[in-house]
């Protein structure tokens, strides 16, 4: 069983995930409103992959035998320039949320919360590779400037990412 303050924190980190689902669809609507269709699959993806983190936060908090407390979720950001803009705005999101998991762990480590530390294992490598994968797109961007053909091509690129089940909820499901 879990500490009261591990559960709260938990539950606070439930919130932050929906919030992340909620800030991506808003990335996804401005680049179908841009015509992107390919960067808005990519954060349509990404807001299924953070609605699921939630889940599985969700899912450990019963599993230990506690309630999962549902917080207010905040409005996203709405207000974008461009795709340069929307990625440099998802990598900094992405390092708050990395900070959130970290505090996280270091509670499960003061308390000696063994199981919770394992669990959070699989989130600690997950954030690495989302700072990644926005950095490599910022990274292209940067590259491309606003060249039509070049975000074209990355346009076409991004369409091809598809959801795949995160391995915490495929193997409770």
């Amino acid at each position: 069983m879990i500490s009261k303050e591990m559960t709260d924190a938990v539950n606070k980190q439930i919130a932050k995930e929906f919030y992340s689902a909620y800030l991506y669809l808003s990335m996804a609507s401005y680049f179908e409103v841009e015509t992107y269709p390919g960067f808005a699959n990519w954060m349509r993806v990404q807001a299924q992959e953070e609605s699921c983190h939630a889940m599985i936060f969700f899912n450990y908090i019963s599993a230990q035998g506690q309630r999962a407390i549902l917080g207010e979720i905040d409005a996203p950001l709405a207000k974008f320039t461009d795709p340069l803009d929307i990625f440099k705005k998802t990598l900094a999101h992405e390092k708050i949320v990395t900070a959130s998991i970290y505090n996280l762990v270091e509670i499960a480590i003061s308390e000696k919360d063994y199981a919770t530390q394992k669990f959070l294992d699989w989130f600690v490598t997950e954030q690495v590779e989302e700072e990644s994968n926005a950095n490599t797109i910022i990274g292209k961007l940067e590259k491309i400037k606003n060249s039509s053909e070049g975000l074209f091509l990355l346009d076409n690129e991004l369409k091809t990412r598809i959801f795949a089940l995160p391995a915490p909820l495929a193997t409770a499901l």
